[in-house]
């Protein structure tokens, strides 16, 4: 119970963040389309440069975003080869996206800070650069394959800042370079601003919801096994079996690993699908119920793993 109450009052704020969002876009007309831009030219390519920086690479902590990107790309194929014929628009396009990834970012962040000492919270905002990658490369294609071929698709993700602001900061990283500590309290507001408009383009993205055409009882069934399920799963079984046998990983990247399963669908899935004009609506919806569900979800998966 103190686990929910915790969650319940630190998640709160973020869903004020959503109802200013579709405010903003329905009644102000604020163009989504900017801040996603925004989001994904701008702001996404400053947070992941000086993240890279500000940690301490080894070998053991390589393991984490390498997994995190492998896994969700193979999901974001998988989905897109199995459901292909399902849907005549973008819908498989974006389901895809967002079966590979969670809201690691935008949720996941202050969700470690609450739950993880703060040497484990540090492991888990590195692993988000995986999911960012993830988001900004895998997920980025398979989101424009739903608009644009193959090729154009390929060479949309080589004109993403955020890649070469990933290569930039770990070759920064591995040169001894690290960020000036006058620097530091400006990115961390960058950080806020980052997080703050994230969760407003949740509630950007329903604008024009229409329930009859964007409430998808099929896309909804789909992405919710897989990250409600499928991912917890497959993530405890790979626990269980190097706890069991291997001995590599520790508790503390046990935790992490466990908490990237069990966060809801990612808000960047909005955020492309709005870039990209790929079912917004429908995205949109899919996430934020999957956010409210996790209000519940997450204590309840919490105490059945035996909580932090």
């Amino acid at each position: 119970m103190n686990i929910f109450i915790t969650i319940l009052g630190k998640v709160a704020p973020l869903y004020l963040n959503i109802f200013i969002g579709y405010i903003l876009a329905r009644y102000f007309r604020v163009k989504r389309e900017y801040v996603a831009s925004f989001l994904i030219y701008f702001l996404g390519p400053v947070v992941i440069f000086f993240a890279v920086l500000s940690i301490e690479i080894n070998i053991q902590l390589l393991f984490l975003p390498i997994f995190i990107f492998i896994f969700g790309t193979s999901i974001a194929f998988y989905i897109l080869h199995r459901y292909k014929n399902e849907w005549n628009d973008a819908s498989v396009n974006t389901l895809a996206f967002t079966c590979g990834t969670g809201n690691t970012g935008y949720f996941g962040i202050p969700l470690a800070m609450i739950l993880l000492e703060p040497s484990a919270a540090n492991i888990f905002i590195f692993g988000t650069l995986a999911s960012l990658l993830y988001e900004n490369t895998t997920g980025f294609y398979v989101t424009a394959k739903g608009a644009f071929t193959a090729r154009q698709s390929i060479m949309k993700v080589l004109k993403l800042p955020l890649l070469y602001a990933f290569i930039a900061g770990v070759s920064f990283n591995m040169v001894g370079f690290r960020t000036p500590d006058f620097i530091i309290p400006y990115f961390e507001n960058i950080k806020w601003i980052f997080g703050i408009l994230g969760m407003m383009m949740l509630g950007m993205g329903m604008k024009g919801f229409n329930l009859h055409e964007d409430f998808d009882k099929k896309y909804i069934k789909i992405s919710y096994f897989f990250k409600f399920i499928f991912c917890p799963a497959i993530i405890l079984s790979i626990i269980f079996i190097d706890k069991t046998f291997i001995g590599f990983l520790n508790e503390e990247i046990y935790r992490v690993m466990f908490l990237f399963s069990i966060v809801p669908l990612a808000g960047n899935t909005v955020t492309l699908a709005v870039l990209l004009k790929a079912k917004p609506e429908k995205a949109s919806f899919t996430v934020l119920l999957s956010t409210l569900i996790s209000v519940v979800y997450i204590p309840v998966v919490l105490a059945l793993y035996g909580g932090f």
